[in-house]
């Protein structure tokens, strides 16, 4: 991807629904702006041409059937793609005014910057308390124990999970409910400071009572964090999101305030995809 060695601005592209900006990088501008994004795996052109800004404390949700780009654009905001064979990446990302492709990007601290939640749950082998504190220890977030204490603590609360698991933290993580373990992972995630979280159906192998509980927990989160989760519930999508953005066979198709996207969108192939006529 093209180098960006200051912030940049693009007059050209109109400017999402919900969102202002005033100047280059200001508390109202979005937090992330993707510009012309393209992914080749080999020869199989991935996603094409993707515009799109992401708020800060807002939740962006990205729908549309398999295999029509979602996953794949979610990878580029933190840079996995990189770690797939032939994967090829142009246009631009820019994260906070910084173009998170710029060769001088520590890629170790953007994936502190912007966290990612999986499908599944993935807790590490280690004791709960581990589990959480792993991040800070080896990104230097706490000096001491008791400042590590209080990261671990502070993380699990701002979860949900603090009540149910303060008096077994040395138990593995893998011990929890995989709903318990899911809320665990996004303590983990929180417990470096992110600036962004990405979620990849979070949900998906969730039972509707931790579904539920995720979806609240997102709802709280949002008031720290920009959030982009890619769903295939629309019902899910409808509920814990501001805007929604809908993907076909690579193409970004429409993106816009959840409520209007879902009661009035402007694309006939949103409104099939939503209807139940198509996917």
């Amino acid at each position: 991807m093209s180098s960006v060695p200051e912030p940049v601005s693009h007059p050209s592209l109109p400017v999402p629904e919900g969102i202002k900006t005033v100047g280059r990088v200001t508390a109202d501008a979005p937090l992330i702006c993707a510009r012309n994004v393209n992914v080749h795996y080999g020869d199989k052109h991935a996603i094409r041409e993707v515009n799109i800004d992401i708020a800060r404390n807002q939740v962006l949700a990205m729908i549309g059937p398999s295999g029509c780009g979602k996953s794949t654009f979610l990878r580029c905001i933190n840079r996995m793609n990189d770690t797939i064979e032939g994967a090829r990446i142009t246009g631009n990302i820019v994260l906070d005014g910084q173009d998170i492709y710029d060769r001088r990007q520590d890629v170790v601290q953007l994936r502190a910057r912007i966290g990612m939640v999986f499908q599944k749950p993935n807790p590490f082998p280690k004791t709960i308390y581990e589990n959480v504190a792993y991040g800070p220890r080896i990104h230097g977030l706490a000096a001491n124990r008791v400042e590590l204490d209080e990261i671990v603590t502070n993380s699990l609360q701002r979860a949900g999970l603090w009540e149910e698991v303060k008096d077994r933290l040395s138990s593995p993580g893998t011990s929890l409910s995989g709903g318990q373990q899911q809320r665990l992972c996004i303590a983990r995630t929180i417990a470096v400071n992110p600036e962004v979280i990405l979620m990849d159906e979070p949900c998906s192998a969730l039972d509707p009572i931790a579904t539920a509980r995720i979806e609240d927990l997102i709802d709280e989160l949002r008031a720290s964090y920009a959030i982009v989760i890619v769903t295939h519930s629309m019902q899910q999508a409808a509920r814990v999101s501001q805007r929604t953005a809908y993907f076909h066979l690579g193409d970004l198709i429409e993106v816009g305030e959840t409520d209007r996207i879902f009661t009035n969108p402007r694309h006939k192939l949103t409104e099939d995809y939503i209807t139940g006529r198509f996917g």
